[in-house]
């Protein structure tokens, strides 16, 4: 059991801090650092027997624990310095100013003592390995870039001892994670073959160019160095939490009115910076920067105090009043963080910030808990949702028209058919809105382009909750205020909190944990920057519907023939009928990318057909199950969170997507008259009413002789869609849908 510890302190002369990619230092930059100073390129001349076995034995050890000091990024310094590219210029020295180039610098600044501890955990068994490694720390000359000196010191002890040293640092402290590193924002780490793998490159660096000859021609040739050996880990520096409660003097909760959330966050921010002050008069701009919000930077938003009000939500029917203060501090916030909690466990709101006295009245006082139940509901500790929706509305900087009810009651029908928004005006609003909302999650540290759907409105998202507007003051106009769902292409942990009031408890969003959506026919929307061309629309369908059979495994490895259509055997699960689901891949905005994918159950499309036993069930738990798709070219498609498909309802019909007829016309025979009389049949099988009239236009003879053309149906009373026919319905084809001289269009 490893009971011991391997512990590194490393501190560097300078409180800055030139690595790129990283930070805090990845163990793999260290372990580079030690095999540096070990050896200082001199592989063979010292041998390094037991040198590499100490380095080989680091290399099996877990990853280690890592406390630093807290750190922001600096202002970036551009140098132009000359690229080494001379023989463009003829060889010529003096033309050397030609050849200058950028070189952008931008060091981590640290806040406080620069010093860094790794600690890796080994069992007693290794002892002597460790102490190799612990008197080859004391070699550590440089750790990041040249320009970063540095010196380190190591020591063995108990693991308890090392974290003991570790909480007493004072900085955050960054811990491996179970979840898998990514190469682009985790971490490297050494792994077996580490070492062997600096020694071959460091060789190859050497003789990287080696003279050669062409003819009589002498040459210089270049072999590039391979690569090291390393492994990506991925390490949490999550932000502190502490849960406090709202209590009355009795030891009952003060429920605080959700729409005061912003009063709330206000009065309880400014009395602990007060508070705070007193104590620490030395860091009182600190204060104001880190905690109250003054002066603060872009370069800032990631280390200031958040104080997040927690409304009581989880059922339908909990009252939605703020029970709850959550107090969350940056890894890198400069300020004490035991002093940050001390000031506001206790804190009562009938405190005078001024003369510290209490006064009478019925203001609550911050309770410390450990009870994490409620902050859960909001994304604390898991392992992130995709869907989430607001409880308090956003702030964004996008402002809509509000209407006068009072003006257009006693306004006469002129005024009102001016004052009154245009569908276009309304639009436009939202665009705006929705724009910022993408701003907001940048401003967040999430990437826009993993939104895959916005939903605006001014009305909550749960049954007791408020609408936007109410919760307007003298700082936020209920013109900005809106509330919004958004789903995400992969899951995002909380809390989470968007919009320009993410600081006074505005734009908290809770997951929305609803259950599956119950519908038989839906609806997914294809992210934006990944929406592929309409001529991809049938490989896009083939790869929904392997995904959608994947999902339906049985567990004697089979398929569901729902949806695959197939019994045992290769053969279809029913001759001439269709009993499997509908999937059709569409371009509903006409921009040539395909932007939409329905899945339908069959007994939607075809009227004479009834659900048996489980078809139902197995449709509504398979389809809200799928979330990507892997297209070939088109690539891994994201698919926000199905939609019941709204129900169509018209006389007219006219084709989405062409219709194939289900059998080849005769030789000569009239192509027109040919697709109405099949269009005809497939209506009498799916067990819809005759057509009065039926319309064919621009048909067209594929590659392989097969017949397709555009269709219009006239019937005599309103047909509910949705309405797929003919040969390849199940894909989409022969897709109708209402057409604009006569509709009905009903939400169901």
């Amino acid at each position: 059991m490893a009971d011991r510890a391997l512990l590194i302190e490393v501190t560097l002369l300078d409180a800055r801090y030139h690595g790129v990619g990283d930070w805090p230092p990845a163990p793999w930059r260290l372990f580079q650092a030690l095999v540096a100073g070990a050896y200082g390129g001199r592989w063979a001349a010292e041998g390094g027997t037991d040198k590499d076995q100490a380095l080989q034995w680091l290399e099996t050890l877990h990853p280690p624990h890592i406390a630093t000091a807290p750190a922001f990024r600096g202002s970036e310094t551009v140098h132009y310095v000359p690229n080494n590219s001379l023989d463009a210029k003829g060889g010529d020295p003096d033309r050397v100013a030609e050849l200058r180039v950028p070189k952008r610098v931008r060091p981590t600044l640290l806040d406080g003592e620069p010093r860094l501890l790794y600690a890796w955990a080994y069992d007693r068994a290794h002892e002597g390995l460790a102490r190799t490694v612990a008197d080859l720390a004391d070699r550590l000359h440089t750790l990041g870039r040249g320009i970063d000196p540095a010196f380190a010191r190591a020591e063995l002890l108990d693991w308890h001892e090392a974290e003991e040293r570790l909480r007493a640092h004072g900085g955050t402290i960054a811990r491996p994670s179970n979840r898998p590193g990514h190469p682009d924002r985790d971490p490297g780490c050494p792994e077996p073959g580490s070492l062997i793998s600096l020694k071959q490159r460091f060789t190859a660096t050497r003789r990287q160019y080696q003279p050669g000859k062409e003819g009589r021609t002498l040459t210089l040739n270049f072999t590039r160095p391979p690569k090291p050996a390393f492994r990506t880990v991925a390490y949490d520096r999550p932000p502190a939490h502490t849960l406090y409660e709202l209590r009355q003097e009795d030891g009952r909760f003060h429920p605080w009115p959700l729409w005061r959330a912003v009063e709330l966050t206000t009065r309880l921010r400014d009395l602990a910076a007060a508070v705070l002050t007193r104590r620490l008069p030395e860091r009182a701009a600190q204060i104001d920067r880190f905690l109250v919000g003054r002066e603060a930077g872009p370069a800032d938003k990631d280390r200031r105090v958040r104080l997040i009000p927690l409304p009581s939500i989880g059922t339908p029917h909990t009252d939605a009043s703020i029970r709850r203060l959550l107090l969350e501090i940056p890894p890198d916030c400069p300020l004490p963080r035991e002093e940050v909690v001390s000031v506001f466990s206790g804190l009562d709101l009938r405190l005078d910030p001024g003369t510290g006295e209490i006064a009478d009245g019925p203001e609550p006082t911050l309770v410390a808990s450990s009870d994490l139940g409620m902050a859960g509901q909001y994304g604390v500790g898991s392992a992130g949702e995709r869907h989430w929706h607001s409880i308090t509305p956003l702030a964004l900087p996008a402002t809509r028209r509000r209407l006068d009810p009072d003006r257009l009651r006693d306004a006469d029908e002129r005024v009102r058919a001016v004052e009154l928004k245009t569908g276009q005006e309304r639009q436009d609003e939202e665009d705006r809105a929705r724009a910022a909302v993408l701003e907001a999650c940048r401003h967040a540290g999430l990437a826009p382009r993993t939104v895959l759907s916005i939903r605006l409105q001014r009305e909550p998202f749960f049954v007791k909750g408020e609408g936007a507007e109410r919760f307007a003051d003298a700082r936020f106009s209920r013109h900005r205020l809106w509330h919004v769902a958004i789903s995400f292409a992969e899951p995002v942990a909380g809390p989470l909190l968007l919009g320009d009031g993410r600081w006074l408890g505005l734009g908290l969003m809770a997951p929305d944990t609803g259950a599956a959506v119950q519908a038989d026919a839906l609806s997914y929307g294809l992210s934006p920057d990944a929406r592929p061309p309409l001529a991809e629309r049938e490989a896009v369908t083939r790869a929904v519907r392997a995904a959608l059979m994947s999902l339906a495994r049985t567990p004697d490895g089979g398929v569901l023939p729902l949806f695959s259509g197939h019994l045992d055997g290769p053969g279809p699960a029913r001759p001439g009928e269709h009993r499997h689901v509908y999937v059709a891949v569409l371009d509903t905005d006409g921009d040539g990318r395909l932007d939409q994918v329905q899945v339908i159950a069959p007994w939607r499309v075809d009227r004479t057909y009834q659900p048996e036993g489980r078809d139902r069930g197995d449709f509504v738990r398979i389809t809200n199950q799928l979330r990507q798709v892997r297209a070939d070219a088109a690539g891994l498609l994201s698919l926000s969170p199905p939609q019941a498909l709204p129900a169509e309802r018209g006389r007219i019909w006219t084709s989405l997507t062409r219709y194939r007829p289900t059998r080849h016309p005769d030789t000569g025979a009239d192509k027109a008259a040919f697709i109405a009389d099949d269009v005809r049949r497939e209506l009498h099988r799916r067990g819809l009413p005759a057509p009065t009239a039926i319309e064919v236009s621009d048909s067209q003879v594929g590659p392989r002789k097969g017949l397709c053309a555009r269709v219009t149906l006239h019937f005599a009373q309103t047909v509910t869609g949705p309405v797929l026919l003919g040969r390849d319905a199940h894909r989409g084809g022969g897709r109708f849908r209402i057409d604009d001289r006569a509709h009905i269009i009903t939400k169901g």
